[in-house]
């Protein structure tokens, strides 16, 4: 049973990260996309996109579940409500996250808003605090190194040199803390995958009104052809991989965890800025990145402490009892 449970968790930890690294990535596809689309018509290509690529894995695994577990009921009336419930609010936190995002983008080098939009590493416990939700103590000693990781990478000239870009990435930190935790309420009630596409068909729909209003003086399909790959690359891998494998990933992990981990992509998006878009890195990125990684590590800790902590209560059960 417990080693079930580790490869379960395995499995949750590894669909994280690999969220993080295409998330990382993604920043490279929006920085080009920006130079073509304006940001609410990207946002609006790549989550319809997205939600398009998940109809059919949807389709798939409903037949697959069917056929190996013919006996189940039909999801209730109380379900199929949560469900889009869940993935309505979920789209709309989306809208403010990912079009704050893709303004921030466009003001700032692909490695910078990768690190500033990680800010929610540091928001998700304090956050979770108010919902009553407790962190083991190494996970704030981890928090602690991500904000010192944080300042080196994204402030090398001090808090006073803080641009319009970056105002952008610290609202969007602060829209993708409230995304992770409502995700984490959901994730655990509903079908991740179905709560994802829903998710993208309302961040399309909304994205797509706003550009209708403010930008479709801007639009053109010569540019939309221009940037396809950014846009197929954000909406197939950003939304349609990356955002279910948070969904999947997240569900039964603690929040707090769950954000460190995703928070590599900060790591990944500079890695991609400097080697596909040729951006250098300081000394005090580096050290940046390297305490970023630090922290991640650290958070793994948790369960190694965790487990000893019960290996000794339930030593010294025994040998009370005997």
């Amino acid at each position: 049973m417990e080693k079930s449970e580790n490869s379960s968790k395995l499995f949750r930890y590894l669909a994280l990260l690999i969220a993080a690294f295409v998330w990382g990535t993604a920043f490279v596809a929006q920085s080009e996309g920006s130079a073509y689309v304006k940001p609410f018509t990207f946002t609006a290509s790549r989550a319809f996109l997205g939600a398009i690529v998940l109809v059919p894995v949807i389709l798939i695994m409903d037949g697959i579940k069917k056929k190996k577990h013919p006996e189940l009921p039909k999801p209730t009336v109380k379900y199929k409500k949560t469900l889009l419930i869940g993935g309505f609010i979920c789209g709309i936190v989306m809208v403010f996250a990912s079009n704050l995002q893709q303004f921030g983008v466009m003001y700032s080098t692909v490695g910078k808003s990768g690190f500033i939009t990680t800010l929610y590493i540091v928001l998700v416990p304090i956050f979770s605090l108010f919902l009553k939700r407790k962190s083991h103590w190494i996970i704030w000693i981890s928090v602690a190194i991500a904000v010192i990781g944080l300042y080196f990478i994204s402030f090398s000239g001090g808090f006073d040199k803080i641009s319009v870009g970056d105002l952008f990435l610290i609202a969007c930190a602060f829209c993708f803390t409230v995304h992770i935790l409502v995700v984490d309420h959901f994730a655990n009630l509903v079908d991740a995958v179905k709560l994802s596409c829903i998710q993208f068909v309302t961040l399309g729909v909304f994205s797509a009104i706003i550009a209708l209003i403010f930008e479709w003086k801007y639009f053109s399909w010569d540019n939309m052809l221009r940037c396809w790959l950014p846009i197929l690359y954000a909406g197939v891998g950003s939304c349609g991989i990356a955002f279910t494998l948070q969904s999947v990933g997240q569900k039964g992990t603690n929040p707090t965890i769950a954000s460190l981990l995703m928070s590599l992509e900060s790591v990944f998006s500079l890695l991609g800025g400097i080697v596909m878009l040729h951006e250098t890195m300081t000394w005090r990125e580096g050290l940046g990145c390297g305490l970023m990684f630090i922290a991640v590590v650290l958070t793994q800790m948790q369960d190694f402490l965790q487990t000893r902590k019960n290996v000794k209560k339930v030593n010294k059960e025994q040998k009370n009892a005997e």
